[in-house]
């Protein structure tokens, strides 16, 4: 089940971000669920959060920041069904585009996101710090697609 999270949802949220690792603060998720200049959606598996996604109301677009799934329930879907959730927040703010960036390495969310109509805008170089364990810095891929 997909639901709006609201500041009720926060422990959930912060404790399934914890363990998704997506580059979320816990004081941006707050401040996400608490304004209303951002939205998250949550997917529910047997009363458990599993997965979510953060998305920002910009002022002619909106911004995806982050999806999180727990790492036992990746490629069962539950990023789909996230992503079709804010495109769907974001149609009915009438942004006229989704945007979003992503690691370079991280295929499966580029698979996702091209899935999903996205197309690559551009590249930033050494954007990400490097990951655990990783040297140097990570390029990003600037994406996005029409709502």
């Amino acid at each position: 089940m997909i639901t709006e999270l609201s500041h009720d949802d926060f422990q959930a949220l912060a404790a399934l971000e914890a363990r998704a690792l997506s580059g979320v603060s816990a004081a941006l998720l707050g401040e996400a669920l608490a304004g209303d200049a951002a939205c998250v959606v949550g997917y529910w598996h047997d009363e458990q959060l599993t997965g979510y996604a953060l998305l920002a109301r910009l002022p002619f677009d909106a911004e995806l920041q982050a999806i999180g799934v727990l790492p036992e329930h990746r490629g069962q879907g539950v990023g789909d069904r996230v992503l079709k959730a804010v495109l769907a927040v974001a149609a009915r703010w009438q942004s006229e585009r989704v945007l979003l960036e992503v690691r370079e390495s991280n295929t499966a969310a580029i698979r996702l996101y091209k899935g999903a109509g996205f197309q690559q805008d551009g590249y930033r170089r050494d954007y990400y710090p490097a990951v655990h364990g990783a040297a140097g810095r990570e390029s990003a891929l600037l994406m996005s697609r029409s709502v």
